[in-house]
């Protein structure tokens, strides 16, 4: 029989070459729609599927290798007699060789305002069919989904035969690639669908990068993104200086920008350790920076800074006063990005999309052992205010409050946030009970608390954080209210001349 190679791509990255070479190497082409036309121009001998199928293409194309002629040449096993003498009897030549990579249904489905008919268009049938059936008689078909693999595979072939682990290796990039492709469909139809919990779930990434290490050092790690980009998310920011990210850099930048994504006025973020450690709003960046910095300028240092406007060189210039890991922004001026630059290990990114809110419809994933956690993002408009004391907060006070409620959200639970003209005074985090995170925040206003504002992730369960609240000077509380003894909280509000709203609505982060 004679050698053949079947080739029919979307990508068509050296294709002309690799069909050049595969021909030298006496393997007969075959190919389908515009891959045969370039081929054809190129002045490649070629075949039209047709030739093979004794059928044409019909139905717009739709129907081209769906046929006994095609998948009986993939899938008959070289070694079983019984196959051979079938596919010799039907007159089957059998096919050794395919490269096929699929519709773009990804860039198509990316597309603006993209109508729904035109993606099921772009949902490839053909292609997927037969590397499934190459794929599986791995054994006697080499079988090409990627380009990348050209040249492992041609070093192979020309020095005599293309081993079996790198047949293995091609047979798991088949099935990989086919899932993530219909990973992709099935996720856009369950988008289009409104279904959110679906009962089997399946998720698609892409590779970034591989890691130095994870969490510690004897962990290993890589990054992921999602298989359709997301614009705002941070693995799609640039980098533009310093050494490369690592698993605790990523991490902790992305409760920077998840915070950051709360205000569209010129606000900065200081992250450390995953948890915000001061964050302001001003008329300008700069300003903003350095209320973020003076909040807690002690956490700051070796911490992620995130704003939400461009940066300029008189920022800059204060940035690089004191050690950080990273910068990150929409943009950076000329000369900022020279003074930043001038800390070769800084890591500077760009992400322009960094100040667009996440959709509402964004999910949200964490893993147990053997399992995934599922849910909506915590994503609020603006909170109901139920004054609930004698005493009212003033205008400048719910502002603040507002401010608070924001960057509390994002401080692991329990969490207490301490603010004055929206800036942060004081954060206490991660605490097992509220009172030590109530305390914690005071003790870290380093300007002290006095006419301040409290803001809480959830109720407060006793008295005993209002108290405190009062011994610290704080003037209005925002918290959700809930609890079985919120009058006593009450109670104590009133006393002490504090003004005290509830939202209804809890913020706990884990």
């Amino acid at each position: 029989m004679k050698k053949r190679a079947l080739i029919s791509v979307s990508d068509k990255t050296n294709i002309e070459a690799v069909s050049k070479k595969l021909a030298d190497l006496g393997y007969e082409i075959i190919s389908t729609g515009g891959t045969y036309n370039a081929l054809k121009k190129a002045g490649l001998p070629v075949l039209n599927i047709s030739e093979i199928t004794s059928f044409p293409e019909c139905l717009d194309g739709r129907v081209k290798t769906l046929h006994p002629a095609v998948h009986a040449g993939l899938l008959a096993m070289r070694s079983n007699k019984e196959h051979m003498e079938q596919i010799e009897s039907l007159n089957i030549n059998t096919i050794d060789v395919v490269i096929v990579n699929l519709y773009p249904f990804k860039q198509t489905i990316m597309k603006e305002n993209i109508e729904f008919g035109e993606a099921v268009e772009n949902i490839d049938i053909g292609g997927p069919t037969m590397l499934r059936s190459a794929a599986k008689n791995y054994q006697d078909v080499i079988v090409i989904v990627d380009p990348n693999d050209y040249e492992r595979v041609f070093a192979e072939l020309l020095s005599g035969a293309v081993s079996i682990e790198t047949r293995k290796y091609l047979m798991y990039k088949v099935y990989q690639h086919t899932a993530v492709y219909d990973t992709m469909i099935s996720t856009y139809l369950r988008k289009q669908l409104g279904i959110l919990y679906p009962e089997q779930l399946t998720l698609a990434y892409e590779k970034k990068f591989q890691m130095r290490y994870g969490e510690n050092p004897h962990q290993q790690a890589a990054l992921y993104g999602d298989v359709i980009p997301v614009a705002n998310s941070l693995v799609n920011a640039v980098q533009l200086n310093g050494k490369q990210l690592s698993y605790n850099n990523i991490n902790d930048t992305n409760g920077a920008v998840e915070l950051l994504k709360e205000f569209s006025e010129p606000t900065v973020v200081a992250v450390k350790h995953a948890n915000p450690c001061g964050v302001a709003s001003a008329d300008n960046i700069y300003q903003a920076y350095m209320r973020t910095y003076e909040s807690d300028p002690v956490s700051i240092f070796g911490g992620i800074v995130a704003a939400n406007r461009a940066v300029d060189k008189a920022t800059a210039e204060e940035m690089s006063k004191i050690f950080l890991e990273i910068v990150i922004a929409p943009g950076f001026t000329d000369e900022a990005l020279e003074v930043l630059k001038k800390k070769a290990n800084l890591r500077v990114l760009e992400l322009k999309d960094i100040a667009k809110p996440n959709d509402k419809g964004a999910m949200e994933f964490k893993k147990c052992y053997g399992g995934l956690l599922m849910q909506d993002s915590d994503v609020s408009g603006e909170e109901e205010m139920k004054i609930v004391t004698a005493k009212e907060p003033t205008e400048e006070e719910k502002s603040t409050m507002r401010f608070a409620m924001k960057v509390v959200k994002h401080c692991k639970s329990n969490a207490i946030v301490i603010a004055k003209d929206n800036a942060t005074a004081g954060i206490g985090v991660g605490q097992t009970n509220r009172i030590w995170a109530t305390k914690q925040a005071a003790e870290h206003c380093l300007k002290g608390s006095s006419g301040a504002i409290l803001a809480s992730d959830a109720f407060f369960p006793f008295d005993d954080c209002a108290l405190e609240a009062y011994k610290n000077g704080i003037t209005a509380i925002m918290q959700p209210g809930g609890s079985v003894r919120d009058e006593d909280s009450i109670k104590v509000c009133n006393e002490k001349g504090i003004a005290m709203v509830f939202t209804g609505v809890r913020h706990f982060k884990h």
